[in-house]
């Protein structure tokens, strides 16, 4: 019986979408608050929140894979892993904003719980 692993696919190739998700993530570290659609923030949600807790433990590789920028490495582990030490997990929240006017897409804005 085949069932699916879950995971949006959000209409690009494995590769892009693996792209997208260290851009976004890298953009929420260094910004704290990214504004997207709904499904791209939910992608991103337990992508970021992972890498955090990595972070968190000390894991410099396993961090290092996805963030390839030096200030937003920097910044994970000197300003963000502190910060979330003694939090055990929900390092970010969605908020529903506006339908986007162009499509009607839902959009939502991911931000780090402070």
């Amino acid at each position: 019986m085949i069932k699916t692993l879950g995971g949006r696919k959000l209409g690009v190739t494995g590769s892009h979408r693996r792209a997208l998700l260290r851009n976004m993530a890298t953009s929420l570290f260094l910004h704290e608050k990214v504004e997207t659609t709904i499904a791209k923030a939910k992608e991103l949600r337990p992508f970021a929140e992972r890498l955090i807790s990595r972070a968190v433990r000390g894991n410099h590789q396993l961090v290092r894979r996805d963030i390839q920028d030096k200030t937003v490495y920097k910044k994970l582990f000197d300003v963000l892993a502190p910060r979330y030490a003694k939090r055990p997990g929900g390092y970010t929240r969605i908020l529903r904003l506006a339908p986007r006017a162009g499509d009607n897409a839902r959009r939502g804005l991911i931000a780090l719980v402070s």
